[in-house]
């Protein structure tokens, strides 16, 4: 199981994929399909470059990425994506990508994404393995990703179609989000979903009775992670990027955490976990990710926020693993919902 879904602490590492017959002859059908050809991306020229002066050939633009500076068609119709983040980047900037990769979770898509948006959108298998052929197929003209997912694959990838890839995911969801931006031709619609946010949290912050009573109130989210120990988040990844929008405060455990990004325990050190309030999520079942045996537990029931009522079990699909717009909007209406009161 990918413990890992919704960080960039330990990236796999892969062995790229041998060229079948079949891989190369699905390459082959894609070079042939709109501006998906190889010439797309590290800055190499060819098809791409020409394709700004050629006749019939669509406009394109120059996107720095993680791998270098990629030509990308001006306004992609075909768009690929394979991780969550640049899933929820391209709906919320209203493009509806015809593929994307899934994370290990029976249900598909994240489930706070809204059905009718990744209704016919192709699944090209688990994350951190896509397949390839299928990718191809699809005759994609921009590819989204990160280096730190799929950076062993890049030179496939970009046979297919221009590749931009973000260095990481995680903490720097905002400017990976920018980044996706350019590379659909939606760098407007961008500007006012940042500005749309920020108003939104700001409601939110006032909703809690304003900024110093925000401040003063100190939240710690926790995760169960089946394969692994359990996590305390501190204050360099996704959702402590979103507790900071509304001013939260943070314990001082989490300033214990590695390279900011959590502090691992065993449910015989939970109480560290204890805070003004608790949310708690699971990723994998329950009872492997030491959730069950933690919450029946004497250390779990004697913290003072469990005695308070101030913990809240939420949706690790949308709390750790979207990483975007739409996840963060509705993240700040659920703690709005448990906090202003």
């Amino acid at each position: 199981m990918n413990s890992m879904i919704g960080t960039a602490r330990r990236p796999r590492r892969r062995g790229l994929l041998a060229g079948s017959l079949a891989l190369a002859a699905a390459f082959a059908l894609s070079a042939c399909g709109g501006s998906g050809g190889s010439g797309g991306s590290g800055g190499s020229g060819g098809s791409d470059s020409a394709g700004k002066s050629g006749e019939g050939k669509p406009a394109t633009h120059t996107v720095k990425t993680a791998m270098g500076d990629v030509e990308v068609v001006d306004a992609p119709k075909r768009v690929v994506v394979l991780d969550t983040a640049e899933l929820d980047s391209a709906l919320t900037l209203g493009v509806k990508p015809v593929g994307a990769t899934h994370t290990d979770t029976e249900s598909g898509f994240l489930s706070y994404l809204p059905q009718d948006r990744v209704a016919g959108i192709k699944d090209l298998g688990e994350m951190m393995t896509p397949n390839m052929e299928a990718i191809a197929a699809l005759k994609p003209d921009l590819i989204l990703t990160s280096k730190v997912r799929h950076g062993d694959k890049y030179n496939e990838l970009k046979q297919i179609a221009p590749t931009v890839m973000t260095e990481t995911t995680g903490a720097p969801w905002k400017e990976n989000f920018q980044l996706h931006a350019d590379a659909l031709g939606k760098k407007d619609e961008a500007k006012k979903v940042v500005d749309a946010y920020a108003a939104h949290a700001a409601e939110v912050t006032k909703a809690l009775g304003g900024t110093e009573k925000a401040a003063a109130t100190e939240v710690n989210v926790v995760r169960f992670v089946e394969g692994a120990d359990i996590r305390i988040y501190g204050k360099q990844n996704y959702i402590a990027s979103v507790l900071a929008d509304v001013g939260l405060g943070r314990p001082a455990v989490t300033d214990k955490a590695e390279d900011g990004f959590s502090y691992d325990v065993s449910p015989e050190k939970i109480d560290l976990a204890d805070a003004d309030v608790i949310f708690h999520s699971t990723y994998g079942d329950p009872k492997k990710a030491k959730q069950t045996q933690t919450l029946e537990s004497g250390l779990w029931k004697g913290m003072q926020a469990v005695k308070d009522g101030k913990v809240f079990a939420v949706e690790d699909q949308l709390w750790i693993q979207g990483i975007g717009y739409t996840a963060a909007n509705k993240i700040l209406d659920e703690l709005q919902a448990h906090l202003a009161k």
